[in-house]
């Protein structure tokens, strides 16, 4: 049913750093601007093809562990006063890649200050990237870049936190017009895409589901309330897949849709997704974003169009009211309807701001009512009736493993509710 899919290496990562910075124009492009500066600098100082690529990865997501919009802004503006617990905490992300481990080391070192570190190569690679964060952070985003590259040169040297060494690395790029343009350009994507390190490689779908186990966690760690959401519709989507005889591969494919299908919600607001009471029509409005922002992120992934519409069309229903492109059942996949099943499927038994979560009997009322409006596919619904507690057993089971590193992550304050 579906062919074996590789992946753009470079495509896939600079796609998902963006996803990080959307959540305001503030910060848009931070990583990307600041993977470009700490690859320049690695050129400079002549770092093994592995070196630069370490680097580069870590630049690419070195703001990984500052989980809310809120959170991304203020550390943009300087207005966090500790920035290492989002050092770690990224420490902690990347390290579920067995092959990031090098790269963890160097996100959770690149606020400390040269003077408490050694001189080993992941220390090294730290400092550039404080340099490189410390640069793009102190950009003004309003004034032409070569009105103002002379005096953030000054800045850069005035530092006391980063290494004589990497300063001077710096002032022998920072001559150079076309650092400081390609630096603010809009066309900086396409650049590190087809110049930029990792871009020779490719990778398979079941490292893309790793990577997608890591974003999985990025998104619902945001709030307690949410610790569980994607890892449940993930496994209720693929049991539901396989029950409908999808292949191993599409079964892993849709896996990787539900690990992604909330990747927009990093442009909301967390004062939105865990407001107490109803959402105003305004918030509501906020919230619709979020299947555009999966959809435009994943689209730009070469090689994934399968898994970019069923992680994107969650919210379409089958008479075509659902948002935000209102497609309707002439335009819903199977792989698309059994998404739009799993996430009401999980959502109802979760326990929200606003309420507890549902048991079976409400749960299922409120899906078939669903399948009675021509919002859901009634066959779909039946299989979760049918194999009501296989699905469940499954589901809990992936649950429980993204609820226990949840809790190593921030303490024991949460536990899930048997409410499936």
């Amino acid at each position: 049913m579906y062919e074996p899919i590789f992946i753009p290496w470079a495509n896939l990562l600079l796609s998902l750093s963006d996803a990080l910075d959307l959540a305001s124009q503030e910060i848009s492009q931070h990583q990307l601007r600041t993977s470009y500066i700490a690859w320049e600098l690695a050129k400079a100082a002549k770092m093994s093809p592995q070196g630069i690529e370490e680097l580069f990865i870590a630049a690419l997501f070195h703001d990984i562990g500052a989980l809310t919009p809120e959170e991304k802004i203020d550390l943009h503006k300087s207005e966090i006063f500790n920035p290492k617990p989002h050092t770690i905490l990224g420490e902690m992300f990347l390290k579920q890649i067995p092959e990031f481990q090098s790269i963890s080391r160097i996100v959770r070192f690149h606020h400390t200050n040269w003077q408490d570190m050694g001189k080993e190569q992941i220390d090294f690679q730290s400092q550039i990237l404080s340099l490189a964060d410390t640069l793009e952070r102190s950009i003004d985003r309003g004034k032409y870049i070569l009105h103002q590259s002379k005096d953030l040169i000054l800045n850069i040297e005035a530092l006391s936190n980063i290494s004589p060494e990497a300063v001077e690395l710096f002032k022998s790029i920072a001559a150079r017009e076309d650092f400081w343009l390609d630096i603010v350009s809009p066309r900086l994507y396409s650049l590190l895409l087809r110049e930029g390190p990792c871009r020779n490689k490719e990778i398979d779908i079941q490292y893309f589901t790793t990577i997608s186990k890591m974003f999985q966690n990025l998104i619902d760690f945001r709030c307690m309330f949410t610790a569980t959401h994607s890892s449940g519709v993930a496994a209720t989507a693929s049991q539901i897949a396989a029950l409908s005889n999808f292949s191993e591969t599409g079964i892993m494919f849709i896996e990787v849709a539900g690990n992604l299908h909330d990747l927009g919600k990093m442009a909301i607001p967390n004062s939105i997704l865990t407001k107490p009471t109803n959402l105003t029509k305004e918030e509501f409005a906020i919230i619709q974003q979020h299947t555009y922002y999966t959809y435009t992120i994943l689209r730009t992934i070469r090689g994934i169009e399968s898994i970019v519409e069923w992680a994107a069309f969650h919210h379409e229903r089958l008479n075509g009211t659902g948002y935000p492109f209102h497609l309707d059942a002439k335009k819903l996949s199977m792989g698309s309807r059994i998404m739009a099943v799993a996430d009401i499927f999980t959502a109802l038994a979760e326990d929200r701001p606003y309420r507890k979560g549902m048991g079976k009997n409400a749960i299922l009322s409120i899906l078939k009512s669903h399948a009675e409006n021509n919002f859901l596919d009634r066959r779909f619904i039946e299989i979760i009736e049918k194999h009501y507690d296989d699905i469940v057993a499954e589901t809990r089971k992936k649950q429980m493993e993204a609820l226990n590193f949840y809790e190593e992550t921030f303490g024991n304050k949460y536990r899930l509710k048997n409410n499936l």
